[in-house]
């Protein structure tokens, strides 16, 4: 029985990126699944043996061979025979520079597929033909692209063909929504998710996993980038910030995104154009914005919408400073019988005096 870290944990101490998001992806090889459970690990996994260490509670999985026997990520057969090698396992894994091992995280590299060299020249390289069995890689290339595209990172073109075979070939549909989103906003949270979707779009994935967000192809994405924030939900309603409601209500079905980023898209998409003309606005319609993104009891919502305005160049002075405005009213002096009557009209009157004062 040999315990070797192997994967992310590997690759991103030699890139000298830090890691505090990557965890030690622990592989032992010559054991079998009662061997583990008498050293006292505790097995998780469901679908291949996986183990928790009863001192550190680091995941360790057992050697692995894998058959894909139906289309999707889940349709895979394995044999954790104690008899697999550590090559054999490798082998199996996504990308060369995810399949270098150190045993027990010491002492020289085991580098069977020649990663350490993929890692100097920044390519990202599929391993074998095997890739094609699981559409999540698909993704996973399209986010490392993102990540690590400070380092010059780029795809190999045998894999960018592989990928688009695979998108040919249907398997790509064969992803699951919750996977979708969860790679998606991982990658949002990158300084360049630009890549992310720019690597979907030459393999052709992107229009298969988002066929109604199509208004933005022509931008190559680039406005995401180098935003001054890491939040993901505020650079998912900035990348549709210029579709419609409908086409923001089907991608938000389709790939099940918490309801927060559903609601902060669509009501920054609806007021973008609203905001970036505020002061043209009438009375009543800087009433009924105001209503609708409940600016007053809803802050931190309301935060994040004119986050979104302001990254995108927006000036957000004047909505600010009416919110401002609205929030200070006394309420003290009004009737409680019609107390949401006269807080309604008391909206409406500084919204006419400090739409009047501008002009």
């Amino acid at each position: 029985m040999k315990v070797y870290l192997v994967g992310g944990a590997i690759r991103d101490r030699l890139l000298g990126v830090s890691n505090d998001d990557t965890e030690n992806d622990w592989l032992v090889v010559g054991s079998t699944v009662d061997e583990m459970i008498s050293l006292g690990y505790k097995q998780v996994g469901k679908d291949f043996p996986v183990f928790l260490d009863p001192k550190e509670h680091e995941e360790f999985a057992l050697a692995r061979l894998e058959k894909s026997v139906r289309p999707g990520y889940k349709g895979f057969e394995f044999n954790v025979s104690s008899k697999v090698t550590l090559e054999e396992d490798l082998s199996r894994r996504d990308l060369t520079i995810n399949a270098i091992a150190q045993l027990d995280g010491e002492g020289p590299l085991i580098d069977p597929f020649k990663g350490q060299k993929d890692l100097k020249d920044g390519v990202l390289r599929h391993i074998t033909e095997a890739f094609s069995d699981d559409p999540v890689r698909v993704l996973r290339v399209a986010r490392f692209a993102a990540r690590f595209s400070s380092f010059g990172f780029s795809v190999a073109s045998e894999t960018i063909k592989l990928m688009k075979s695979m998108v040919s070939s249907g398997e790509v549909s064969a992803l699951t929504p919750e996977r979708v989103f969860k790679e998606l906003n991982q990658a949002l949270s990158y300084e360049t998710p630009s890549q992310f979707f720019n690597i979907l779009y030459l393999c052709g994935a992107y229009q298969k996993i988002f066929p109604t967000i199509d208004s933005l192809i022509n931008n190559k994405f680039a406005y995401l980038d180098n935003l001054d924030t890491k939040r993901s939900i505020i650079k998912f309603a900035i990348w549709l910030i210029n579709e419609n409601s409908t086409n923001i209500e089907i991608l938000c079905d389709s790939i099940k995104c918490p309801k927060k980023y559903r609601q902060l898209s669509l009501i920054t998409s609806k007021y973008y154009s609203f905001v970036c003309n505020f002061y043209q606005q009438s009375n009543d319609k800087v009433f009924d914005f105001f209503q609708e993104t409940d600016a007053v009891r809803r802050k931190d919502r309301f935060e994040d919408v004119v986050m979104v305005f302001d990254l995108l160049g927006v000036d957000i002075s004047p909505v600010i400073e009416l919110r401002d405005l609205l929030a200070n009213i006394d309420t003290s002096r009004f009737d409680k019988g019609n107390i949401a009557m006269s807080i309604s009209r008391e909206k409406k009157l500084i919204i006419a005096s400090f739409l009047d004062s501008t002009k």
